[in-house]
């Protein structure tokens, strides 16, 4: 166990409590261990009626994974304890997806990376003012993964496409109106939603955060799906950079600057990842794919350098290997997607 969880039972909730300040409660395996192993003892005890996963004292909800660690292993052990991460986590978001009692993640602050693989899987998932939501993950040279893949695949017209290419964040109220949150309330007013979700009526978890809902204010998103729409329909991005080059607005000008900046090969594993989870009816499966992809990613080239160039030496200017989109070829994409040998494939606990 870890003290970076505060696990407790009170009425009838588990509650899990990320407690990892320092690093906006970012994810470690000790933490992703902990928090497997009170969701296994909670699923089998009667006593326990719902789960609540939320964060202790500090700002944000779960700013990822433990990134230092990934590159650490990539550079020293050939990326084999950053492949038994992935493993580990992805069960863990299997488990909560399949979870058979409600639970219900309070997304009130940094929600990126990780912390989306253990907020989205939630039955109900609340978003509030401070809600920042994201999947930044070509930035570094990674992918959307922690079933990103899924996720994202489903949003309304290719808002998923976007966010997984751009790593642009969405506010609460963008989070409600594109279905990543079943309710949006004041952080003030989350204290009573625990309360009574502990000590009322399991069926009533939906009206207790119903009545305790506010209207959110207007989603700057939910403005500039046309523009979404229209410029992020290929899953080629060639296709994507072209269309927006040919805009002179100032939106797209600013949404291909961002473009420019980002990985070009985790951007065409983020599209074809986007597009061939939309075909799958089983999360399994398509965490079986995210975990093929996340085994060779972790020992590419532009993860390293990318995790240098945004978090290290946080000069900004990482130098991605291939260069262009036109450089990462079918065929490099076509690998880094190809089964695992058979004992080294990702299955759920």
């Amino acid at each position: 166990m870890t003290d970076d969880i505060l696990l407790k039972v009170e009425g009838h909730a588990g509650f899990i409590s990320l407690n990892r300040p320092s690093a906006l409660h970012a994810l470690t395996l000790p933490m992703v261990h902990a928090m497997t192993a009170a969701l296994l003892e909670w699923r089998d005890d009667p006593a326990v009626k719902c789960v609540v996963i939320d964060h202790a004292d500090g700002r944000g909800f779960c700013a990822g994974g433990d990134i230092a660690f990934l590159r650490n292993s990539a550079m020293n052990d050939g990326g084999e304890s950053g492949r038994k991460f992935f493993h580990d986590e992805y069960q863990l978001n299997h488990l909560l997806i399949n979870y058979p009692k409600p639970v219900v993640a309070f997304m009130d602050g940094i929600t990126m990376g990780g912390g989306v693989g253990i907020s989205q899987p939630a039955r109900f998932r609340v978003a509030t003012e401070n809600t920042k939501f994201a999947m930044p993950e070509t930035g570094i040279g990674l992918f959307p993964d922690v079933g990103g893949g899924w996720y994202l695949s489903r949003l309304e017209g290719r808002v998923g496409q976007f966010l997984a290419l751009t790593g642009s964040r969405i506010a609460g109220a963008g989070c409600l109106s594109l279905g990543l949150a079943t309710h949006y309330l004041t952080s003030n007013a989350l204290a009573e939603a625990k309360s009574r979700i502990a000590t009322e009526d399991v069926e009533r978890i939906d009206g207790i955060l119903g009545t305790l809902s506010v209207t959110p204010p207007d989603s700057k998103i939910i403005e500039t799906i046309v523009q979404i729409n229209r410029h992020f329909a290929s899953d080629r991005l060639e296709d994507i950079l072209a269309s927006l080059e040919g805009d002179e607005s100032e939106w797209a000008m600013k949404e291909l600057a961002t473009l420019r900046t980002k990985s070009p090969q985790t951007c065409k594993v983020a599209l074809r990842q986007l597009s061939e989870s939309l075909k799958l009816t089983d999360f399994a499966d398509n965490m079986a794919m995210e975990y093929r992809i996340a085994s060779r990613v972790i020992v590419r080239p532009d993860f390293a350098e990318g995790v240098r160039a945004v978090i290290v030496d946080k000069d900004n200017a990482p130098k991605w290997d291939p260069a262009t989109a036109e450089g990462v070829t079918d065929a490099l994409i076509d690998a880094i997607f190809a089964p695992l040998p058979a004992q080294e494939e990702w299955k759920p606990l």
